[in-house]
């Protein structure tokens, strides 16, 4: 309960606005979106914090070393070998079979820098663990943070890679030099 207050105190204090409730969902895929900052994932985690949600997040596991390493296992992180064929989606679908609640976090583009095509895994993962898929998102002109669409993944991967990017080229991110949802290419 103090965790939750604090964590919207300082979302106030940073002059971020909850523009939309968290739907209530035992297990879930939210797409962290943009992500063109370290700040994205501070902002999100006080977010989620102040709804009262333990997120887990997958993020490269070069951040897993001392000191980082014992803080970002302690608040949801999941090491991911990036390049690599480590069976990701097989092992996040695993994990949504075992555990009772589950949120799982995923930046789509996969890195802060701008990239001309996203990483469809978030769609899989909820493909296969029949979870649905909450577009989270943080407008940085607005300075507003919440959920926006809520869908089940299809069995059409691009159209529902194009109603995301649809979705968050509304959103206006930290530095937009550094995001596409390359929509001009679809």
């Amino acid at each position: 309960m103090i965790i939750r207050a604090i964590s919207k105190f300082i979302l106030q204090i940073l002059g971020w606005k909850i523009e939309t409730e968290m739907p209530e969902f035992d297990k879930c895929v939210i797409i962290g979106a943009p992500h063109t900052s370290n700040s994205d994932f501070f902002i999100s985690m006080f977010y989620y914090l102040s709804k009262g949600m333990k997120i887990s997040f997958l993020i490269k596991k070069e951040w897993f070393k001392f000191p980082f390493a014992g803080i970002l296992h302690g608040l949801g992180g999941i090491p991911v070998a990036r390049g690599q064929q480590n069976k990701l989606i097989d092992q996040m679908t695993e994990l949504f079979t075992k555990q009772d609640k589950l949120y799982l976090m995923i930046a789509p583009e996969g890195t802060r820098k701008k990239v001309s095509r996203w990483k469809r895994g978030f769609h899989y993962i909820a493909k296969a663990s029949n979870v649905p898929i909450l577009l989270g998102y943080l407008d940085y002109k607005y300075k507003t943070v919440g959920v926006g669409m809520i869908f089940y993944a299809s069995d059409d991967v691009d159209a529902d890679m194009l109603k995301t990017k649809q979705f968050y080229a509304k959103i206006n991110p930290r530095f937009p030099e550094n995001f596409s949802t390359d929509l001009e290419e679809l």
